[in-house]
C-alpha cells in the first residue's frame, strides 16, 4: 500500500492514498502551521477508531439493528519530552441501544486481537529511506 504525501509550504501537506481521497494536514500555529488540516497526531488517533470501529462493526453486522448509535473516543497520552509519541491510547466505545454488552466486548477483542491492521502497525518499528535528486542516498 502506497500513500503520497505532497508538501504545500510552512507546515501543509495532502496525502493521498488508493482511494483517491485526500487528507489535509497542517501543524499548529504554535508549530508554524496555519491549521489548514488536521494534524498528523490527531489522523493517528482517528486511524485507530476508523480501523476498530470498521472491524467492530463487520463482526456485529447481524447486530447492528439493536445500536441506536456509536461513538469511538480515542484518548492518547504523549511524553513529555522530544519525540512526543504516544505511551498509551485509550479506545472508548460509546454505544446506545438494546445490544447485550458481551457481544460489544467480543467483537472489540477480535477487533483488536485479529483485525485492526493499525493498533497492530503501531507494535512494529518504522524505518526510513532517503531519495534524493531520484538517487538514493545512504545515511
Amino acid at each position: 500500500m502506497i500513500v503520497n504525501t505532497k508538501w504545500h509550504g510552512q507546515r501543509a501537506f495532502t496525502a493521498v492514498g488508493a482511494s483517491g481521497y485526500e487528507i489535509n494536514m497542517d501543524a499548529t500555529e504554535a508549530y508554524g502551521g496555519e491549521s489548514k488540516g488536521v494534524t498528523p497526531t490527531e489522523m493517528l488517533l482517528a486511524s485507530v477508531a476508523g480501523c476498530i470501529g470498521i472491524d467492530v462493526t463487520m463482526i456485529l453486522r447481524p447486530y447492528l439493528s439493536e445500536v441506536e448509535s456509536l461513538e469511538i473516543e480515542t484518548d492518547g497520552t504523549r511524553k513529555e519530552e522530544l519525540p512526543k509519541g504516544f505511551t498509551s491510547i485509550l479506545v472508548t466505545f460509546k454505544i446506545d441501544g438494546t445490544i447485550d454488552s458481551k457481544k460489544i466486548w467480543r467483537a472489540i477483542n477480535l477487533g483488536k486481537e485479529k483485525y485492526c491492521a493499525v493498533s497492530d502497525s503501531l507494535k512494529s518499528s518504522v524505518n526510513f529511506r532517503l531519495i534524493l535528486n531520484g538517487e538514493e542516498a545512504v545515511e
